[in-house]
């Protein structure tokens, strides 16, 4: 038996990909646990940025959304949302961005707007907010996401934020010189594209993970990387500073968290 879930083991391995360096445009909810995650432990000086022009924050407890208080108390400074996205976004000074989604394709593509026909969805998603700029100007984006068939699609509803476009050098064709994204945690496994295509590579399992679960949740062929390793399992003081963050955003925010 592990003694941490498979959410946990999600959160620690995408936290250990963002470096001391990084200038990072953050996402709201799993890309926001890891990021303060990798603040908290091994990244102290890492670069939070938030769309709502939050620099430098440091939260106590994870936000429940960009106009979270708790970001603008504790930041550096705040700049207006125009300056952030103009400035320091599309002016090429954020290194890494950090999203989730509700689908993705094969080549890192990301749906955040409906589930079904546009005009007639199943469901009408929170939408793109600063995700389509973040995907095409930040130096590099990671992408967290839990792994199911219904998330992990062979064709999207909806294109929100380009990842590798239709696969090769479609993103550069594009006029796009930032790297897009170069790794996808899961709660199964790693994914990183392939140097050529493209396409989604599995490159390494989680404890106890077998190729066969990872194709029962992927909803194209999966590929397997030749050197297939496994991802080192969450270490005591990963798990505790998770679960410590975690418990104070409950008490500071109840059922909401």
């Amino acid at each position: 038996m592990t003694d941490y879930t498979a959410s946990e083991i999600m959160t620690v391995v995408a936290a250990r990909a963002l470096r001391d360096d990084d200038v990072c445009f953050v996402g709201i909810g799993a890309p926001s646990g890891a990021a303060n995650l990798a603040r908290l432990t091994h990244a102290p000086n890492v670069t939070l940025i938030y769309e709502s022009g939050t620099i430098g924050t440091r939260p106590n407890v994870l936000p429940l959304s960009i106009g979270d208080g708790e970001l603008c108390e504790t930041a550096r400074t705040t700049v207006s949302v125009p300056e952030m996205f103009r400035y320091w976004l599309q002016g090429g000074r954020i290194t890494l961005g950090f999203l989730g989604g509700a689908q993705i394709d094969r080549f890192g593509n990301l749906n955040t707007t409906v589930i079904g026909d546009y005009d007639r969805p199943k469901v009408r998603l929170p939408g793109g907010g600063g995700a389509p700029e973040i995907a095409t100007h930040c130096g590099r984006v990671l992408i967290i996401m839990a792994q199911s068939e219904r998330s992990f699609v062979e064709r999207l509803d909806f294109v929100t934020s380009l990842g590798h476009g239709e696969g090769g050098e479609h993103r550069r064709q594009m006029g796009l010189h930032t790297q897009g994204p170069t790794q996808v945690f899961t709660d199964l496994c790693v994914m990183e594209p392939d140097p050529e295509s493209r396409e989604l590579v599995v490159t390494a399992l989680h404890p106890g993970v077998t190729r066969e679960a990872v194709t029962e949740r992927t909803g194209w062929p999966a590929r397997f990387a030749e050197a297939l390793s496994e991802t080192p399992a969450p270490s005591a003081h990963e798990l505790a500073t998770l679960r410590d963050l975690q418990e104070r955003t409950r008490r500071a925010h109840g059922e909401a968290a």
